[in-house]
Order: C-alpha cells, then sequence, then structure tokens
C-alpha cells in the first residue's frame, strides 16, 4: 500500500510537472515522440465526439481504456483477494520475528516471499493498473491543454480545456474514488490503518488535483472511477465476498458441531 501510495504521488507530482512545461501546441506537424502520441489521443477522441462533443469523445475513449485494462485489472483484484486472505499469515510471520537486526529482517522475508509463491500473490500486481494508466493521464492531460480542436471544447456546463467552475465534476470524481476503495476495502478480513488511511485520503487528493486541473481530467476521473465502481460490484462483489466467506465459517461450525455430537453419542455407547 506504500508502495501504491508512492506512485500515486509520483503521478501528481508529474501531473502538475506537466503544467508548467511542454506548453507549446501540438499539430499534426509535431515531431516530437511524445507529441505526436499526444496528438494521436486527441485524434481518438475527436473521432469519438459524435455530434461534436468533445465531452463525449473523452467518455467513450475512458470506457475504451478502461475496458481494454479489464483483463489487466480482473488479474489485479484477484491478486488483492489473495493478499487480503494471508494478511493473518503476514502477521504471524512478522510476529515470529520481532527483532530489528538485518538477519531477522532477511529471515522474515523470506518465509514472507514463500508465503506468497505458495499462494500465487504478487505483491506488486496491486501497482500495475495504475503505472499503465499514467501515460493514459499524462497524454490526456496534454492533448487537453495543448491540442487547439480539444483546448477550447465546450460540453454540458464546463469548458473541456478549463477548470469546472462549479466544482461539481472534481466532487463526483472524489466521491467516486470513495466508493471504489470502500467496496474494495469492506470485502477486506482484516483492516489496517493504511488501507483505512488511504480509503479517505485519495478522494481528497483526487478533488484538489480535480478542481486544480482541466475538466476533461476531471471528467476522466468520474468516468474512470465509476467504470471502476461497477467493475467491483462485477468482479469483486463484496457482499457476495463477504456471504461466501460466512457461509464458509457457517460450514465449519457445522463440522465441529457434528463431530462433537458423534463424540458425545460413541461416549453414551
Amino acid at each position: 500500500m506504500k508502495k501504491k501510495f508512492s506512485l500515486i504521488a509520483m503521478a501528481g507530482a508529474a501531473l502538475l510537472l506537466l503544467t508548467a512545461c511542454g506548453t507549446t501546441a501540438v499539430t499534426s506537424s509535431s515531431t516530437n515522440l511524445w507529441d505526436q502520441i499526444v496528438y494521436g489521443f486527441a485524434q481518438v477522441i475527436r473521432f469519438l465526439s459524435f455530434g461534436g462533443l468533445t465531452g463525449v469523445g473523452i467518455i467513450l475513449f475512458t470506457i475504451v481504456i478502461r475496458a481494454a485494462l479489464l483483463p489487466l485489472m480482473n488479474i489485479q483484484i484477484k491478486s488483492s483477494q489473495r493478499m487480503q486472505e494471508i494478511q493473518p499469515e503476514i502477521k504471524k510471520i512478522q510476529a515470529k520475528y520481532p527483532s530489528k537486526d538485518m538477519e531477522s529482517r532477511r529471515l522474515m522475508n523470506e518465509e514472507i516471499q514463500k508465503l506468497y509463491a505458495e499462494n500465487k500473490v504478487n505483491p506488486y500486481m496491486g501497482c500495475l493498473p495504475l503505472v499503465v494508466q499514467m501515460p493514459v493521464l499524462w497524454a490526456l492531460y496534454q492533448a487537453l491543454s495543448r491540442v487547439d480542436f480539444l483546448k477550447h471544447g465546450t460540453f454540458l456546463w464546463f469548458e473541456i480545456g478549463a477548470k469546472d467552475p462549479t466544482f461539481i465534476l472534481p466532487i463526483l470524481a472524489a466521491v467516486f474514488t470513495f466508493l471504489s476503495s470502500y467496496l474494495m476495502m469492506k470485502s477486506a478480513p482484516e483492516r489496517n490503518v493504511m488501507t483505512t488511511s488511504m480509503t479517505y485520503i485519495m478522494p481528497i487528493f483526487i478533488l484538489i488535483m480535480g478542481v486544480n486541473f482541466a475538466a476533461g481530467i476531471a471528467l476522466y476521473w468520474v468516468i474512470s472511477n465509476a467504470f471502476q465502481v461497477f467493475q467491483t460490484m462485477l468482479l469483486a462483489n463484496p457482499y457476495k465476498i463477504i456471504a461466501a466467506r460466512e457461509a464458509k465459517v457457517q460450514v465449519e461450525k457445522d463440522k465441529i458441531k457434528a463431530r462433537e455430537k458423534a463424540l458425545k453419542k460413541a461416549r453414551k455407547k
């Protein structure tokens, strides 16, 4: 989780950096490779902007990107679930090596890595979708701020390339970010301070960024995180996971009761 937060912070810092550099217009004549990628993104959005509505183009572009990432996100969700399930075992290993010396740290890490391997868990998989989305977000920001035919587009009540004057989009982006994080956290067998903190910190982080960036970026976050909520309910519905876990626990309790009952009958005989 700390690594994920670091990646998010770096992404935010990179986006802030992009506001201060690369301000020249991007056109079909641009020769720089990154500028060509940015212009390509802009062209895709324009192609998807039915009726000349850039906002529609951004919405459809976001859905296409999220749909393309769906297999990767599915792998990430399953990896996260396995990670949650083995948290009690990880805590036991950590308790086994309370000392902070190098040898204890080494032995503890070896046992944890072995536990990961046995349960087919990749602790870095949770960060992979975020890393993949970073270039997309950067290119989208650059397209909205440097490509003329996107920079001046209007959709509903806001200018695509300007800040949302009503703050509706940043607020919606923060709400959907919270919902997506909350749903993922809800299914966890155990909750830690870091996970809980991130559930509340990330929406604030997104809100601040949404207020300061172009409305088109905030629109991307709204649709992307709304899609994330839908995806979570589809692939990792926390209510179904909790129900399945409780059913499993009940089955074990019933087995224990049946065993005790059988032993009592055997003693009576």
